[in-house]
């Protein structure tokens, strides 16, 4: 009898995690002739092991926490930035009645393994949310959505991909113009969340927080929220 599929969110940066077990692996080996290997080692699996349970399990916890931290009517309208295999869109996505869960991204193997449009819209048909989510091929630095178009604006583990300082200034700048009045954001990432909080007081966002940190990936990640203020 076949397994029923299951929806598969992705080894996050799995060159990383393969890079500690095959580390890790080799180092065992060789801890047979060389003793002192034994240490680092054990370290590089315990590293792979832990990010294989943040990608699989942990990071399910943190999303849930964040999108559980404000009220939901149901009707509104989202925007994932990086969107990847759909943990965040898909999360909102079941959060939803009337409302849109739209995903964007460029679909960088190298961010997520397996990372394309079609597992993540494989991962949305899976939860049965598909009736409410809309993927859109684009840059985080060019949002291609009108002013003030999303209630919610939320990005996971994504934005950090944007190597240089002044792309990610500017996806920030992004988010916060799609972003209705009265809206609000939700970004979860590993680095630079100082440099967003920056950006989106620039931009005139209220009530901007960071929180953590959370070592689910090892490197700790911090959560950023701020609320777009309403129209005089």
């Amino acid at each position: 009898m076949d397994r029923p599929q299951r929806p598969n969110y992705g080894i996050d940066a799995p060159y990383i995690f393969v890079t500690f077990l095959l580390a890790g692996m080799i180092g065992v080996v060789l801890s047979f002739w060389l003793r002192f290997l034994w240490i680092p080692s054990t370290i590089f699996l315990l590293e792979g092991l832990v990010m294989v349970w943040g990608s699989r399990l942990g990071k399910f916890q943190v999303r849930d926490k964040l999108l559980n931290s404000i009220s939901w009517s149901g009707n509104e309208k989202v925007l994932d930035v990086g969107c990847g295999h759909g943990l965040m869109l898909i999360g909102v996505a079941k959060r939803l009645r009337e409302g849109k869960a739209v995903g964007i991204d460029i679909w960088q193997k190298q961010d997520q393994a397996g990372n394309s449009r079609e597992a993540t819209m494989l991962n949305v048909r899976l939860e049965n949310v598909a009736n409410r989510v809309d993927l859109v091929d684009g840059d985080a630095r060019q949002l291609p959505f009108d002013d003030n178009a999303f209630d919610i604006v939320v990005s996971s583990w994504a934005l950090h991909n944007i190597y240089d300082r002044g792309g990610r200034d500017t996806a920030i700048r992004e988010i916060a113009r799609v972003l209705k009045p009265g809206g609000r954001i939700l970004i979860i990432d590993i680095r630079h969340t100082g440099e967003y909080a920056k950006v989106l007081r620039q931009c005139k966002m209220a009530e901007v927080q960071r929180t953590g940190p959370n070592f689910l990936f090892l490197i700790p990640s911090m959560t950023l929220t701020a609320r777009k203020p309403a129209a005089a």
